[in-house]
């Protein structure tokens, strides 16, 4: 990979300095709703970074929703990042908007990244330090869920695919059961970083999976 983040992205200073460090990746195309994970170990380069891979794996397209198209905006500038400890009402908005989001989650042995879908609602902000969604049917390998349950930190990434805002989340997380046997995971969140245009790319509107179950179902 040629390129790195800006100085204030989270990621900064683990690439500058990495020898040997455990990542989980995901790549995902939303035109044709393909994702692959590639986990393994990464190295700093003179103009980047390389990842030595240990798993790699595909996953089905399921919950991820279709966007044809994409444009560069050239003259997006992106802005300096927000910090904060708690969620304002105008990221809850954004977070309640969503229908993607990234989840990283880290085991003995390395990191893993791995992609959440469903239409709009399915993840929510029940407080300023707390999101809930459904864990929704998947491939039935439980992978989040299992390194959760060994070590509960956990990084959230929302985007907007529109304007390029990017909002990235750490904290714990934590399965939890319902009556009706429901897996839901609670997320508590210790800091909030905003980026504003932080992405150079504008993506069509979406056309969500016809996988997604209806948020409260």
């Amino acid at each position: 990979v040629t390129g790195a983040p800006r100085p204030p992205d989270p990621l900064t200073p683990a690439l500058t300095a990495a020898r040997d460090l455990p990542v989980g990746t995901i790549a995902l195309d939303p035109r044709t709703r393909r994702r692959m994970r590639v986990d393994g170990q990464l190295r700093a380069t003179a103009r980047g970074f390389t990842i030595e891979a240990e798993r790699v794996f595909s996953n089905c397209p399921k919950y991820i929703q279709r966007r044809q198209s994409y444009e560069t905006v050239g003259d997006r500038v992106p802005a300096a990042a927000r910090h904060g400890g708690e969620l304002t009402p105008a990221q809850a908005e954004f977070i309640a908007a969503a229908d993607t989001f990234f989840l990283a989650t880290v085991h003995d042995h390395g990191a893993d990244a791995s992609h959440r879908g469903g239409n709009p609602g399915f993840v929510q902000a029940i407080s300023p330090h707390e999101l809930t969604w459904p864990d929704y049917a998947g491939n039935a390998m439980f992978l989040s869920l299992g390194n959760l349950l060994a070590d509960p930190r956990a990084g959230l990434l929302f985007l907007d695919w529109d304007t390029g805002t990017a909002l990235q989340l750490t904290g714990e997380a934590r399965t939890e059961f319902g009556e009706d046997g429901e897996r839901r995971v609670r997320f508590t969140l210790t800091e909030v970083v905003e980026s504003a245009a932080a992405l150079p790319l504008r993506w069509s509107a979406p056309e969500y999976s016809p996988a997604n179950p209806e948020p409260g179902r």
